[in-house]
């Protein structure tokens, strides 16, 4: 299940008590060799605060379910983070690319989605396009992992023969070849054969990307990329280039450079969305207060949320519209963060959230809102 179908489901959850578990995890022994450690700690304190708060005799089903979760999970398949949701009708447990803001537990009468929010706008899926004149492969990728081969048409006179415009992958070496020495010394003739190999794979390629609307990053050298270019139909769907060494083209060896790069891009969409926010101060749709936030994030009004990564607000709600803020998490009914509420009302209704560390958008405030109206 993708994190929008998770966010979606695990928002529409509302028992009590609905326990929230976040904790930063390592991929890679020695240093995850204290994840276990953490998450065992981190379960003993929702144990321990769920029956002091809702008693044993209410929670016997929970309290196992809480028990019954660190066996299940293998340090070794950790990534940066690890979130895990339980409630009677509930046990979900996600592991996320991105390091959370804080190991900790959090219980009330939802879960807090924040963490996945987060996740959810920094998750990428992409292809990666491994291009030669001696063969090409077409991977599906998810921000540092390639999840799967593109496999479509292997036969590459079907391609040649028939009019392409979806599958071939993976495509064979080029079927065009110079008929003797002297075309083979003949550079621009040379040159459109290539052209019309790649031309091939451009429309293949297009065809998937009809289907599934996934960028694409290609690897491969600098020429094959300027010729790829000359021949592509939608230039744009090309999102990269990242240099080639045909000596490591494992999957992982290739990815790693495509994720930097998407990295790097989303970095500059979120510095963007900054520059956004500050330019729509001066049209005065931007909202500071945070008790304002809330209740045009409700309204379905948020068109832009800007939250500083490490900033929370525990609150107790006076009723469904008002809150007041409280410093002592421990209190009855205190939802332990509220950001996380409003980024779901926010995004729930097509509005687009970002968290930040950026320290610009301090500027303004540790959360901003822009409303459309």
């Amino acid at each position: 299940m993708a994190i929008k179908d998770k966010l979606q489901a695990l928002a529409g959850v509302r028992e009590t008590p609905c326990i929230t578990v976040s904790l930063n995890t390592h991929r890679t022994y020695p240093a995850n060799a204290v994840d276990p450690i953490m998450l065992k700690n981190l379960l003993h304190e929702a144990e321990k605060q769920v029956i002091e708060e809702y008693g044993k005799r209410d929670t016997t089903a929970l309290v196992k379910k809480i028990r019954e979760v660190c066996p299940e999970i293998d340090e070794n398949y950790n990534l940066d983070s690890l979130h895990i949701f339980l409630s009677e009708s509930t046990k979900e447990i996600i592991r996320i690319a991105w390091h959370t803001y804080e190991d900790k537990v959090q219980i009330g009468d939802r879960f807090d989605l924040r963490p996945l929010i987060k996740a959810y706008n920094r998750t990428e899926e992409y292809m990666i396009l491994l291009l030669s004149q001696g063969g090409v492969h077409l991977y599906q990728a998810m921000n540092d992992v390639i999840t799967s081969e593109i496999k479509e048409s292997s036969s590459p006179t079907d391609v040649i023969e028939a009019e392409v415009s979806g599958g071939g992958f993976p495509f064979a070496e080029t079927p065009w070849f110079a008929a003797n020495m002297v075309e083979r010394s003949n550079a621009p003739h040379m040159d459109n054969l290539v052209r019309e190999y790649f031309n091939r794979i451009d429309k293949a390629l297009i065809g998937v990307y009809n289907r599934n609307h996934q960028p694409c990053i290609v690897v491969c050298t600098e020429d094959n990329y300027s010729r790829l270019m000359q021949v592509a139909d939608q230039p744009s769907v090309y999102l990269a280039h990242v240099p080639v060494d045909y000596n490591h083209t494992e999957t992982h060896a290739i990815v790693k450079p495509a994720w930097e790069i998407i990295k790097a891009q989303q970095a500059d969409k979120r510095k963007a969305a900054i520059r956004e926010m500050e330019e729509a101060v001066g049209e005065q749709v931007v909202v500071t207060d945070l008790q304002e936030i809330y209740q045009a994030s409700m309204d379905g009004r948020g068109d832009l949320l800007i939250v500083y990564d490490t900033f929370s607000q525990p609150v107790r709600m006076i009723d469904d519209r008002t809150f007041e803020r409280v410093e002592d998490v421990a209190q009855k009914d205190v939802i332990e963060d509220i950001t996380g509420i409003i980024a779901w009302n926010v995004l729930s209704m097509n509005g687009r959230v970002i968290f930040t560390c950026d320290e610009e958008i301090k500027k303004l405030g540790n959360i901003v809102l822009k409303v459309r109206f």
